[in-house]
């Protein structure tokens, strides 16, 4: 049995000039992956196809940049400070994003975008619930290579070795620096790996609610936020890494659990709302619904293919002209003899419409 295992040599890697960042790597997948199942449920429940592509053009934005103001905000004594580059704030590459941040201006731009589709952000949410929480976990991968969220020493088996990275100077550099051995220097809790698999497990909680008791008006993605910040307090207890306090307690430990209040509140509260809502009537309500054919539409043909015109009192005329025709009689001779026999009682026809 394993008594740890290692963690990444390295998490940047040069491609020439190119620096290639596992971190960044993970986000952009996890970004994709919650973009693509988001779709599939939005359809899947009645949406338009597309439209979470179109929201998340506003959404993808506004939650990076929450969640790195997020972070700077939370760890600023990081940038700023003696001996600290601010200019490093804007360095999102090197990892640091908090989702707290992220899901509040993410929830901006959703909304944003979903006003321009015209369709509500409860329902949006719901679809895209699974998909964000994978995608954290996805992010969490990162983390492993940037050597970061890790918690105290441990000797489990299932411990993380830490080593230590320097860059060409020699000088420490955990981000962008190679393991100059692999002799760790600590065994510690992977609670990166812990957070990753209970953000999976989350996401098969909502997967299997949702299927079951058919959530909406945002219940499932409040149950993705309630599920989530459960973990995380305890997670976030276990961590080691700088972090700003608040009596004594980390800050992200507060701010989980007064978020997991918010979402059991709503989680129940939203349940008076009623049953899932039917996005594929909402779309067609918003558009407006094609008029229906009136009756003499349906019950008469369009002559439009013959070229052939006439109302109802013209068409029964030629039927019982043809009816004559077929007994041997014309038509024509007919009309003939009737105004003949007008002309010679006296009482011509009168030619008034």
């Amino acid at each position: 049995m394993l008594a740890s295992f290692p963690s990444p040599d390295r998490g940047v890697w040069e491609l020439g000039p190119i620096p290639i960042r596992a971190y960044a790597l993970c986000i952009i997948v996890g970004i994709i992956v919650a973009i693509w199942w988001g779709e599939r449920r939005f359809v899947a429940r009645g949406g338009q196809a597309g439209t979470v592509i179109d929201v998340a053009v506003f959404a993808v934005p506004f939650g990076l940049v929450g969640g790195r103001l997020y972070h700077v905000a939370t760890d600023w004594h990081r940038y700023f400070g003696e001996g600290r580059n601010p200019v490093d704030a804007l360095r999102i590459w090197d990892g640091g994003l908090g989702i707290w941040g992220a899901i509040a201006l993410g929830a901006l731009g959703a909304w944003i975008g979903c006003r321009r589709k015209g369709v509500p952000l409860p329902a949006f949410a719901d679809a895209v619930a699974p998909g964000i929480v994978v995608a954290q976990a996805i992010g969490r991968i990162g983390n492993y290579f940037n050597q970061e969220l890790y918690g105290g020493p441990t000797d489990l088996p299932w411990g993380l070795e830490i080593y230590r990275r320097v860059n060409e100077a020699g000088l420490d550099d955990p981000l962008g620096g190679v393991a100059e051995s692999h002799i760790p220097v600590q065994v510690v809790h992977p609670t990166f790996l812990y957070e990753l698999l209970w953000n999976l497990a989350v996401a098969a909680l909502v997967i299997w609610a949702d299927r079951r008791f058919r959530l909406g008006h945002g219940r499932a993605f409040a149950l993705y936020v309630a599920g989530y910040t459960a973990g995380r307090t305890w997670i976030e207890l276990m961590r080691t890494d700088d972090a700003t306090h608040i009596a004594g307690v980390r800050i992200n430990v507060w701010v989980s659990a007064i978020v997991f209040i918010a979402a059991v509140a709503y989680f129940i509260w939203a349940r008076r709302l009623g049953e899932r809502e039917d996005l594929a009537a909402l779309t067609a309500a918003r558009e407006g619904e094609p008029a229906e054919p009136g009756a003499e539409a349906a019950d008469t043909e369009s002559d439009s293919e013959t070229g052939e015109t006439g109302t109802a009192e013209e068409a029964e005329a030629d039927a019982d002209e043809g009816a004559k025709a077929e007994e041997g009689e014309p038509a024509d001779e007919e009309r003939e003899k009737a105004e003949k026999a007008e002309v010679d009682s006296g009482s011509p026809r009168s030619t008034d419409s």
